[in-house]
């Protein structure tokens, strides 16, 4: 008899949207979603945020106490999760908490991701796991990507070449060759220069099918400036984030005179030929494509890396019975499990560690 073991998974993830908290049912060969749940931050705790991932005035003070809100909300997502779902804490073995990143150093030896764990523990009744990236650098991995150890587990084909290609905020790919190792890493922008520039112009938090962008057209000097950063040409294993790709990068690309549609659209070029030109070097024979994240509803972007990858057929993860949108949640639930279990969740392979890890820290509820 099927005997469920129940996990709480949480996401909030470089595009500084808000939460995605999902319950998972861990306790089968193949994860089985019960329950997901949306909590948006607000405008002030996402600027808060973003102040947050550059030296600034009382810095600590500030970052604690944005720790303590992200806890709160982390909390909130849970509750109502549970309610939704009519599910006891109780009966929760775990909440696998990724945090929100506010530095991403790994050449420094160092990743840092808040939401005051102990207070989520406290505020929810239920054990949390999180720091996730912290042991892979310790051994001397980028502590990133974690989630393609989950993609291996969950899409794999034993005769196909997949890719599953993650459009948050930076994008991320997995290789997964069929009688050969699970690969991956950070291919560059996802969504957040477009979402940014979005804001900055139209007012609204991201171009919906990427209308906008199709409205431009590309300048190709401002592309090639931006495919001229050195982090595009760098071998795998590599990882990134707001650190390197934000608006004064952005801004060092331009003149001032571009009109902004087209910049929407140069930024849209930009996020498919970093994914395309890593699925070309570094995934060769790739037969199908799988999107997940946000990106994946973005109409202009799917078409463009069809055209850029006329090879490959192209989908997203939800054809295979698995949701695009909280793919991310319900693996931080699975790394959770691994933790619990001491079972090696990074992939050297993936983050350049020196060998298996078991990752994350406990909270006793």
């Amino acid at each position: 008899m099927h005997r469920p073991e129940l996990y709480i998974g949480l996401m909030s993830g470089t595009s500084l949207d808000g939460v995605d908290a999902v319950l998972v049912d861990l306790g089968q060969t193949r994860p089985e979603l019960i329950g997901r749940h949306y909590l948006p931050f607000d405008e002030a705790l996402k600027s808060e945020l973003l102040a947050l991932h550059h030296p600034t005035h009382n810095e600590l003070h500030r970052n604690q106490l944005v720790a303590n809100r992200l806890a709160s909300l982390y909390a909130q997502s849970v509750t109502e999760l549970l309610a939704q779902t009519g599910m006891p804490a109780a009966q929760i073995a775990a909440i696998g908490c990724h945090g929100q990143t506010i530095r991403h150093c790994p050449e420094h030896g160092y990743t840092l991701q808040i939401g005051n764990s102990a207070l989520l523990a406290e505020l929810a009744g239920i054990r949390v796991v999180s720091d996730f990236r912290s042991r892979d650098i310790a051994a001397g991995g980028q502590g990133a990507p974690l989630v393609p150890a989950f993609h291996d587990k969950v899409l794999r084909h034993d005769a196909i070449h997949r890719v599953v290609v993650n459009i948050g905020g930076i994008s991320n790919l997995t290789d997964l060759p069929p009688g050969a190792p699970t690969s991956g890493f950070d291919c560059g922008p996802g969504g957040l220069l477009m979402d940014a520039w979005c804001m900055q112009h139209l007012g609204t938090p991201y171009d919906t099918d990427g209308a906008w962008a199709a409205s431009g057209e590309v300048i190709p000097a401002v592309l090639e400036r931006m495919l001229d950063e050195p982090f595009f040409a760098l071998p795998p294993p590599k990882s990134s984030g707001r650190d390197l790709f934000n608006m004064k990068w952005l801004h060092a690309s331009l003149k001032g005179d571009e009109a902004a549609a087209d910049v929407q659209a140069t930024l849209l070029e930009l996020t498919c030929q970093g994914i395309a030109r890593a699925i070309r070097e570094h995934c060769r024979g790739a037969q199908e494509i799988y999107l997940c994240g946000g990106g994946a509803h973005n109409s202009a972007l799917r078409k463009r890396l069809a055209a850029l990858l006329p090879k490959c057929t192209i989908a997203a993860t939800d054809s295979l019975d698995v949701n695009g949108d909280f793919l991310e949640a319900i693996a931080f639930a699975w790394l959770a499990q691994q933790t619990l279990q001491d079972k090696p969740a990074n992939l050297p392979a993936v983050t350049g560690a020196r060998h298996s890890c078991v990752l994350g820290a406990i909270y006793p509820a």
